[in-house]
């Protein structure tokens, strides 16, 4: 098989047999991580922790070979090796062969990688496509509302500092301490483990909680419109393509 069938095949999921491909790789990614889960029960039987060993081994293999593919067919291979899917394909299958390779006890953190093949299902995810020509129509929004946010639990930080430091030192001890608290606040998720015991940082918390609701659902209501917008030119495109 040339090379281009072969790229028909990986890259091009509306043919039959890319479609085939695709779902063959996605029940291998859902197989290999409910394997890895089974994997993690405490006292398994030594036949059954054999079984999901053979099973992680052939869904690593699978997933080298289409590593491996992927590069072949790539029009710019260094492009894929060193792009999002391209890593999280290396990371997929790298802590197998380094299990293999190296016997280090502190090599078997890499082993939580093993999960970021979950990821690999985003690639055959057609929805993925609105996501992206969304994050183009709101790019510059979402950026200043990051960069706005970012002031805002400065501010905020410094402002609870002043308010609780004399009161409470121990945990608004400075204002790189406080942050933690503006974080959760802004945030609305409010752990409970710092909040203000004066009356000047009761009312200033005040404020941030409802500064705090845009910053959860300013987000949402970008995100929203944008996928809508999305949707449109989606449509718009399969028209034209007709």
């Amino acid at each position: 098989m040339n090379k281009k069938k072969l790229r028909a095949i990986i890259e091009d999921n509306t043919t039959k047999s890319g479609k085939a491909f695709d779902y063959f790789i996605q029940a291998l990614i859902l197989l290999s991580l409910f394997t890895f889960s089974l994997g993690t029960l405490p006292n398994l039987e030594t036949n059954t922790k054999d079984v999901l060993r053979a099973i992680e081994t052939i869904c690593v293999l699978v997933f080298t070979a289409e590593y491996l593919v992927r590069i072949y067919v790539a029009k710019h291979p260094f492009k894929y090796i060193f792009s999002f899917y391209g890593l999280i394909d290396l990371i997929a299958i790298l802590p197998f062969y380094l299990r293999i390779s190296i016997d280090l006890r502190a090599l078997r953190a890499f082993r939580v990688f093993r999960v970021f093949r979950a990821l690999k299902l985003i690639r055959y995810n057609r929805a993925l496509h609105r996501f992206h020509i969304a994050a183009q129509i709101v790019k510059e929004e979402m950026v200043l509302f990051f960069l706005v946010t970012i002031i805002m639990i400065f501010l905020s930080a410094s402002g609870i500092y002043f308010f609780e430091n004399t009161a409470q030192p121990e945990k608004f001890s400075s204002v790189f301490h406080s942050l933690w608290w503006s974080i959760v606040t802004l945030t609305t998720l409010g752990y409970g483990d710092a909040y203000p015991i004066t009356i000047g940082g009761k009312i200033f918390t005040f404020f941030v909680l409802i500064m705090g609701i845009g910053v959860v659902t300013v987000p949402a209501g970008l995100v929203a419109t944008a996928l809508t917008k999305a949707r449109q030119i989606e449509e718009k495109e399969r028209k034209t393509q007709k």
